[in-house]
């Protein structure tokens, strides 16, 4: 038989106190000491209970900072969106907590939020941990925002990500438009939605063309220089070599250009490189590099947006927002000899 839906009586039993304390954890209202809020919140998520909505009158917005989770170092890519990020809040009125760093990637941080004193909601970039994680997370009824989500997240969890899928097809139908048909992709890693939305869009680049996607000439790796210049070695070494190859960001598109110039060959002449990002980097090289644009600072902003709108109670129908990316062509891609 279906299991039952929980009530405020069965938490209260449960943890041995009053059916108005529940209350007060729930609806985050109230003086409530930290233990005995731990202890009810840890029973809610044990016994599937959900909050239930207001009833009545409109309800009060949330009030609290922003928590700022962006477990990774704050360079180009990140540093973009978490400016954006604290910027905005800045403006209107919200102060930011910050928790980034590699160091943090591993700290339970999700589990402790509800229970945070001054937290209103939180914004978490590129996420580490699970879809499960994330829908406990959502269950305590505590406000966030994915940016960037890695895994495949729940109809009912706000997001902001760019349009990985139609990036990732224009810049391959950029390259089968120069006469490119054996085109080697370093993907992100498996587990990773935006690396299976790149390599959607790529194959559907690929069809439009009439070119049969050949597994051969993919490979799954971090996106980072080093992974980059190894996977390109490994990709350049077949016979016959692909003509063009596409990486999976700007760094890891700097590795496949140091791989090149290493086999003694010349971009874009032999070999046509492309990556993802439009990183100041990417203009940096040498060639420049051709790659897609992620709107990342509006990423920033949206997610905002779309935070203030949940604390603020307003209804939000677009959960799952996805922003244009755009095609910028640059001289290391050229005609396919």
């Amino acid at each position: 038989m279906p299991r039952q839906r929980a009530t405020v009586r069965d938490v209260a039993a449960a943890t041995g106190v009053s059916t108005a304390t529940v209350s007060r954890v729930l609806n985050q209202s109230g003086s409530v000491a930290p233990e005995t809020r731990q202890l009810v919140e840890q029973a809610v998520e044990e016994l599937g209970l959900r909050a239930p909505s207001p009833r009545g009158g409109t309800p009060k917005p949330v009030a609290g900072a922003v928590y700022v989770r962006c477990p990774y170092l704050l360079t180009d890519y990140f540093g973009l969106i978490v400016s954006s990020i604290a910027e905005t809040l800045d403006r209107h009125g919200r102060q930011v907590v910050l928790n980034a760093g590699e160091a943090t990637a591993h700290d339970p941080v999700l589990s402790r939020l509800p229970s945070q004193r001054g937290l209103g909601g939180a914004i978490l970039i590129l996420p580490p941990e699970s879809s499960d994680d994330l829908v406990r997370l959502s269950s305590r009824r505590f406000p966030f925002v994915v940016v960037d989500p890695r895994t495949t997240l729940p109809r009912d969890i706000p997001s902001v990500s760019a349009a990985h899928h139609s990036g990732a097809r224009q810049l391959t139908a950029h390259l089968t438009a120069l006469g490119h048909t054996r085109i080697g992709v370093i993907a992100g890693p498996r587990e990773w939605l935006a690396a299976d939305a790149r390599l959607s869009g790529h194959h559907a680049a690929l069809a439009d063309a009439g070119i049969l996607p050949n597994e051969t000439l993919i490979r799954h790796d971090h996106p980072t220089t080093a992974h980059g210049y190894r996977a390109a070695l490994d990709l350049l070494s077949q016979n016959p070599r692909p003509t063009a190859l596409i990486a999976f960001n700007d760094k890891a598109a700097v590795g496949a250009l140091q791989a090149a110039i290493s086999l003694g060959l010349s971009v874009p002449r032999d070999l046509s490189i492309a990556g993802f990002d439009d990183l100041d980097l990417s203009q940096a090289t040498t060639p420049p590099l051709t790659t897609v644009r992620q709107p990342l600072e509006e990423m920033g902003r949206m997610a905002v947006s779309l935070l203030l709108r949940l604390l603020d109670r307003h209804p939000v129908e677009a959960l799952h927002v996805e922003l244009a990316t755009e095609l910028v062509v640059r001289s290391s891609t050229a005609q396919a000899l």
